[in-house]
């Protein structure tokens, strides 16, 4: 028999479609919008993803959670979506604990059930956006990364060469027919170039008591920007 101290477990949503009400309420005092674009949202959580993941409290074993059996709380929410050009990657968005829940560690044990269950999964890296809490994600072992694009709705088994059609970078050339073009008159020959001017030293700076030279982002700085021209982290790690 399970033990029948707090248990808390990692449950999709739609395997809980009873929580749906609740999960909508718990993004919505978060981030606003209307409930019925939340439940739009996140009626489309599946095994083939973006699937929506709960984390659950309650008086009992944790194989009961996951078989919808004896009330539980609704801790926290986090969404996941394949990532294009990355198979073994994962986006991870809507991180989420409930607010009357918060200072009590289950942030991070939220993030590191996600983990464990991507890992079960085959996936091999994390990947994520935030505009405040890098140091949070830092100290979970989450690094600074490069953008990429989440793809919803793609199953696990499409494989790289297609997810790679969602990820040509803006302004890369195809393949098109022209017309073949007649030969002109060669250019005249440039001046030779001058000599560039010697680099600037580099800039030095103190994160968390870490020291390292800046390479235009840190956790303190960053050169992304998001849609509304905020500042924002890209982060990435290796499960």
């Amino acid at each position: 028999m399970g033990s029948m101290s707090e248990e808390l477990s990692l449950v999709p949503l739609h395997r809980r479609p009873e929580l749906l009400e609740a999960c909508a309420k718990l993004l919505g005092e978060e981030w606003g919008k209307s409930r019925a674009s939340r439940l739009h949202t996140l009626q489309r959580s599946s095994d083939t993803f973006p699937i929506c993941l709960l984390l659950l409290r309650s008086r009992g074993p944790a194989e009961a959670l996951a078989a919808r059996e004896g009330p539980c709380q609704l801790v926290g929410h986090v969404r996941l979506s394949r990532v294009a050009g990355h198979p073994r990657d994962l986006f991870v968005e809507s991180v989420v604990v409930a607010r009357a829940l918060r200072g009590q560690g289950y942030g991070r044990q939220l993030m590191e059930a996600t983990e464990r269950w991507a890992r079960a999964q085959g996936f091999g890296c994390l990947r994520l956006t935030t505009h405040d809490k890098q140091h949070f994600y830092a100290h979970l072992g989450f690094i600074l990364g490069e953008p990429v694009q989440s793809v919803a709705f793609l199953s696990p088994a499409i494989p790289a060469e297609v997810l790679r059609l969602f990820s040509t970078p803006p302004g890369t050339a195809t393949a098109t027919a022209t017309r073949p073009r007649v030969p002109s008159a060669p250019p005249p020959p440039l001046p030779p170039p001058a000599a560039p001017p010697p680099p600037p030293p580099p800039t030095v700076i103190w994160a968390r008591g870490v020291l390292a030279e800046s390479s235009g982002q840190s956790l303190l700085e960053t050169p992304h920007r998001d849609a509304k021209g905020l500042p924002i982290f890209w982060m990435k790690k290796d499960i």
